[in-house]
């Protein structure tokens, strides 16, 4: 099918799906829905060679739909996951994939809550930066892939410390962090000790928690917490034992909880 028109695959259409599909919309594009009934293989037939092809599944669904991503896409593809992060998507075979470090949040029946700029990198990331801002989405470009990777880095750190020092402080982010800062800041040092081993480089350690702490100011009333924060700390504490780390204060806060 040609067209004149941009066109934009949507893998997932919850409410990520339904944010970013409404801003690839609002900017031009033809949007292609593609749900877990959609027969994907005639979707890929029909439209080869799309822009993007968006995927906005959670994140426990990411790796099945990487594998399972038509060739024709591969090379087109999208994601924004929370704990993303390069070598899921090498894993995938994807080498050069658009990518969204999602600071927006979008809960069934609520207006969309920008925390901070959303940055993108990838090669269809000045295309989405322009998208999102059709509908009030403050993004900006990430210019390389290590840029890219170091956003990634902040925002799994800013997930992972609320979320497993949640478990202890419960309250908000702000709260955690101003509050219980001495075992917010061992959650944090440990968690970029995970991050360093999985991203195979040393970190600009000081600019990711200044980038937490600017998502901290951002929403202070945030909850530091919730349903995914047991199997988040689970999922460190086996990458810590993959890396060899002690982490004692996460194995602390696990025994505990």
């Amino acid at each position: 099918m040609e067209s004149h028109f941009k066109t934009a695959v949507v893998i997932g259409m919850g409410e990520m799906g339904g944010v970013f599909s409404r801003a690839l919309l609002k900017s031009g594009h033809i949007v292609v829905p593609v749900t877990r009934e959609t027969d994907v293989s005639a979707a890929a037939a029909e439209y080869p060679a799309p822009d993007i092809a968006l995927i906005t599944v959670g994140e426990a669904d990411l790796p099945g739909v990487l594998q399972a991503l038509p060739t024709s896409w591969k090379t087109r593809a999208g994601m924004l996951q929370n704990e993303l992060l390069p070598r899921d998507w090498a894993a995938a075979d994807i080498t050069d994939p658009t990518v969204a470090v999602v600071w927006f949040e979008k809960k069934p029946g609520q207006d969309i809550k920008v925390i901070i700029p959303t940055p993108i990198g990838g090669p269809y990331a000045a295309s989405l930066v322009s998208s999102l801002a059709t509908i009030g989405i403050s993004a900006n470009v990430a210019t390389t892939s290590d840029e890219l990777t170091a956003e990634l880095v902040t925002k799994n750190l800013y997930i992972l410390t609320a979320n497993i020092g949640g478990l202890v402080t419960r309250g908000t982010v702000d709260h955690l962090w101003n509050e219980n800062r001495d075992m917010a800041a061992e959650v944090a040092s440990e968690v970029l000790d995970i991050q360093e081993w999985l991203v195979d480089a040393e970190l600009d350690r000081p600019r990711h928690v200044a980038g937490m702490e600017a998502a901290i100011n951002g929403d202070p009333g945030h909850g530091a917490t919730g349903r995914s924060a047991p199997a988040r700390l689970a999922r460190a504490i086996s990458h810590a034992d993959q890396a060899g780390l002690a982490v004692p204060r996460l194995r602390t806060i696990a025994a505990e909880s």
